[in-house]
């Protein structure tokens, strides 16, 4: 397999603040990570550990301050419009993906209206929501009629109807109930196999990852720590903070 996504010595930093309370955040320090083609890697740490920027960096959303951004063997281009449809997200909370005023259909249709103007594209998009298992009915209902775990497979089915290479799930499953979110790791893992994505899954949940991850890759003060593959990671991680996960994990 070759990388997909290269993160070679990338840093950001923040400056908050006025005056004498003015400082420096380093939300990445010189990260080095890279995606395979049809792989999903796991970027797992606490609050404030630098994985939402990572993953953000990773979209093009975040300028970087050092280092270099790769995207199928090129540098990452500025331009959203060069990128579109090639990367997509699946957020926390689909609510902030969906317009409330808009159909089911009207909202997987948006993205690939950016990049396709074809008289199949409802089609399309109709077959994507089957994909993620949502009958043709609900394309015509609003977000407000759907439970939270369906607004979740609208989300995904949306970023998947433009065919993309790449996919950020930045907390996808953490704001839903436990048997939703097993619902919707194993959809994760049926479209991958069926669609050939790579993805980077951000989660605080170390089970999650361990379901949909090949790899796993560990941040602590915007700093990668370990990265292994997640059946070396699960059964004897490293580094004493990655153990410290585990631990909670496991207790």
């Amino acid at each position: 397999m070759s990388a997909l996504v290269e993160l070679d010595e990338v840093s950001v930093e923040f400056r908050t603040g006025w005056g004498a309370n003015r400082r420096q955040i380093t939300a990445m320090d010189r990260v080095t990570l890279s995606i395979e083609q049809g792989e999903t890697l796991g970027l797992v740490g606490e609050s404030g550990s630098g994985k939402t920027t990572t993953g953000a960096v990773v979209l093009g959303l975040q300028r970087v301050t050092g280092g270099a951004v790769r995207f199928d063997g090129a540098p990452l281009a500025r331009s959203l419009r060069s990128r579109a449809g090639r990367m997509q997200a699946v957020q926390q909370h689909p609510q902030w993906a969906l317009d409330p005023r808009r159909r089911v259909i009207d909202s997987v249709l948006e993205p690939l209206r950016v990049v396709s103007r074809d008289k199949d594209d409802e089609q399309r998009a109709l077959a994507m929501l089957a994909d993620v298992g949502l009958p043709e009915s609900f394309a015509w209902r609003h977000p407000h009629e759907l439970s939270g775990g369906q607004r979740q497979r609208v989300s995904i089915a949306r970023a998947l109807v433009t065919r993309p290479k790449f996919i950020v799930f930045d907390e996808a499953v953490s704001a839903l109930d436990v048997s939703v979110q097993a619902q919707i790791l194993n959809l994760i893992r049926d479209l991958q196999a069926e669609h050939a994505f790579s993805s980077l899954f951000i989660s605080h949940d170390l089970a999650a990852v361990r379901y949909v991850a090949h790899r796993v890759a560990v941040m602590r003060r915007g700093e990668v720590v370990e990265v292994a593959d997640t059946s070396v990671f699960y059964e004897s991680p490293s580094h004493p903070y990655s153990q410290k996960l585990f631990q909670e994990l496991t207790s």
